[in-house]
Order: C-alpha cells, then structure tokens, then sequence
C-alpha cells in the first residue's frame, strides 16, 4: 500500500471512529454498555472510536444493530437524494417562510400536530436538569396529572425497565414507548405534565410523536450541574466502574464529565427542537418554576401559535 493510501486508510477509520462516538454520545451509551449490546470487547471499541481499529463489516453491523441504526446512517456522508433536495430548497427560506412551510408539508400529508398539544406538557432534557422537581410542581400548581414516562413505558409492558431491555432490546423498549404516548395522549386530552427520558430526542419517530401531541420544553443545565445534582440524589451510576481508590475515582469522574459533554453536544440541536427552553443553571428551585411558567402556554392558551423563546 502507498503511503496516500496508508494516510487515507487512516482518515477513513478515524472518521469512522468519531461517528461511532457520536452516534453513542447521541444514545447516552456508555462504552461497556455498547460493548454488551453489540457482544464486541470494550477494548475493541475503544480502539474502533481512536481510529485504531481494524473493523470488519460484520463488526460495524453488530455496532449498528446495539446503536439501533442501520450500516447505511452509520456510514453515509449526508441525506438520501430525495432529503438532500428537500433540505436544499429549505436552506433557501427565511425563519418565517420555514413555518410556512412546516406548516404546509404537515397539513399535505396529513401530518399535522394536535389542536390540543398546547394542553400537554413534555419537559426534556438529561438526567439532573429539574424535570422531576419541576414537573411535578408545575402540574401541581395547574392542577393538572403529573406522569412520568419511564413508568408509564413499565405500566405499558407489564414489567421493569431492565426487563423490557432483558427481553425486548432497544427496538421492544421503543415500540412500548410510543404506545405509551400514544395512549397518555388521548387519556389525558384536558392535560397533563409529563417528565421524559433523556434519550427520546434521538429516535426521529418518537420525538416526532411527542411533538405532534406535547407542547415539549427543554429543561437545560450545564455540564457540572446536571452532575452534582444526579450526584446529590444518591445516583452514582457514573462511577459504577471505579475501584474504589482515590485516583480511580478521579479519573471516572473526568470520564463521566466527558461523556455528559459528549451527549449534551451530540444532542443539542435535537434539544433545540423544542417549543421552549428553560436554562436552569445556578436557578433554584422556585426561580425556575417561575421561568418555567412564563415558558409553557397559558390554562386557556390563545389559538396563534408561541414562538420559541429561551428563558434565562
């Protein structure tokens, strides 16, 4: 092999190695998470996402499978024909004309959202933002029902999470996941507050599910908050790996630091789709509440649609 070709060869895995990474990040997986999923060694996947690894097509389809995605979305370059040119013609049009547009594309294929979304709320977003907390109050203070999803998925299948992901695997855990919101949707028409998983964003099908009967607010934080504060309510999963010692404490904090930066920015412009962002960093509790509360519609929401606003 010429050293051009060497060089490309070496481009081309770490390419490769970084949309695995990302696409992991998006997951909010863990590498030994992935490593069981896929039945590949986490050491094998550490090499693949360094660029290092020498990758086989049937280990880039188990890869697939357990970020449950197809080869082709791990390795294409962009859109399908038919998306690239939808999404050219989109690039050509202003804010305004973009809803237009949303609007027109919903309305045609009979796609279009809820009338009465705006009476159900998602909150969004990773593990120590406040959804909880949050939610909980916000239904209490509207008198509205608070659910929370997770459980609702469990009530759905008739069994625990772990079991659902035992049993059925992602694709079971995402097909219960729909039929979950789905029926608080209709169960719920005269509203409802609902806390989310954090991973929700990341599959299109449901995301778009919940968008089209939730009115979905991105609870945000930074980095170190949503850690301290999954710390503080006894949630030591980021550090399951450590033995125990000083410094391999330290180090598996950096790393659990790392990966909370990793799936914030692989999932920020998903998060972004939301109809409102709340930031609740360095906010207590009842600032945020009422951050939250400017955020949503109002008990008899006016019929023209709410821009999207961040509130700080």
């Amino acid at each position: 092999m010429s050293i051009v070709n060497e060089n490309e060869a070496s481009v081309t895995l770490v390419e490769l190695g970084a949309r695995v990474r990302a696409w992991r990040a998006r997951r909010g997986m863990t590498r030994k998470q992935l490593a069981s999923d896929s039945g590949l060694s986490e050491r094998f996947l550490a090499d693949v996402e360094s660029g290092r690894g020498n990758v086989s097509i049937n280990s880039l389809e188990a890869t697939a499978r357990a970020l449950h995605i197809t080869l082709i979305e791990l390795l294409q370059d962009a859109p399908l024909p038919a998306m690239a040119r939808v999404h050219g013609l989109l690039a050509r049009l202003d804010e305004s004309q973009l809803d237009k547009a949303y609007a027109l594309i919903a309305s045609a294929f009979g796609l279009a959202a809820d009338a009465g979304r705006e009476k159900r709320i998602a909150l969004i977003g990773l593990r120590g933002a406040g959804k909880s907390t949050l939610g909980e109050q916000l239904a209490s203070d509207r008198g509205l029902p608070f659910v929370e999803l997770d459980r609702e998925i469990e009530r759905e299948a008739g069994t625990s999470m772990n079991e659902i992901l035992l049993l059925h695997g992602q694709g079971g855990y995402r097909r219960y996941e729909r039929r979950a919101l789905a029926r608080i949707a209709q169960d719920h028409a005269d509203g409802v507050v609902m806390t989310t998983g954090g991973s929700i964003v990341s599959e299109r099908e449901t995301f778009d599910l919940l968008q089209s009967h939730f009115y979905c607010v991105w609870l945000k934080a930074s980095p170190q908050e949503h850690m301290s504060r999954v710390m503080a309510q006894g949630d030591m999963r980021p550090f399951e790996a450590t033995s125990g010692e000083r410094g391999a404490a330290r180090s598996a904090a950096g790393e659990a630091m790392e990966d909370i930066r990793r799936i914030l920015a692989s999932r920020e412009v998903l998060y972004a789709r939301a109809d409102a962002v709340v930031d609740t960093t360095a906010r207590s509790i009842k600032q945020s509440l009422k951050d939250l509360e400017r955020a949503v519609p109002a008990k008899s929401p006016a019929p023209a649609r709410r821009k999207k606003e961040t509130v700080q």
